[in-house]
């Protein structure tokens, strides 16, 4: 996978953006997702490479999908189409997962789809539990097989299986097996059934 070369200042400038568009400061934010003012602030200025786990902490903090901070701005004058070589690619510095943006970056969709390649013995964990939208997700087990812990429940996917679940648990992703797994990750997000535990 060719990795986007100004990734990092994306997503500084990302986040940057859709913080001060709530009318957040950074120790607001901070104080909403339990991430240091200084990481942010180091993060919008494009001076730290955070984790997969922090970025999901800032992005249910902000009210977005976690898909949504590698995305442009929506514009209805954005094209639909998502040719495969313009599709940013992300590598977490902690676990060495890969997720690629597949849908069109910046068309307005309610419907958001990544491709994640978790490596051999790799874990990602998602201590997120309050999101500011309900969030649901569905995840296909494209390559190998991967272990997924919602909560309390623990469900085992092999290749071509699929499990829909929402965002409203902590969830931990796991690889078990000594093959890379790929899967398919489908988020659509219901502003309407929102519950904002900060108002």
């Amino acid at each position: 996978m060719n990795e986007v070369p100004d990734i990092s200042t994306h997503l500084a400038v990302r986040l940057r953006d859709l913080r001060t568009g709530a009318g957040m400061t950074l120790d607001s934010l901070a104080d909403r997702t339990g991430v240091s003012r200084s990481m942010i602030s180091l993060i919008e200025r494009g001076e730290s490479s955070p984790t997969a786990a922090v970025l999901d902490r800032l992005a249910a903090g902000l009210g977005v999908t976690l898909a949504s901070l590698f995305a442009r701005q929506e514009s209805e004058a954005a094209s639909p189409l998502s040719r495969r070589e313009d599709q940013p690619v992300w590598r977490d510095p902690e676990s060495g997962y890969t997720r690629r943006n597949l849908s069109a970056s910046g068309f307005p969709s309610p419907i958001e789809l990544v491709e994640v390649v978790l490596p051999p013995g790799a874990r990602v964990a998602y201590d997120t539990a309050h999101r500011a939208a309900t969030v649901h997700q569905q995840i296909w087990t494209i390559e190998g097989a991967i272990e997924l812990t919602l909560g309390e429940e623990t469900y085992r996917l092999a290749t071509g299986d699929c499990l829909s679940m929402r965002l409203d648990r902590p969830t931990l992703f796991r690889n078990l097996a000594d093959a890379p797994a790929r899967y398919v990750v489908a988020l659509a997000t219901d502003p309407h059934a929102a519950h904002n535990p900060y108002r």
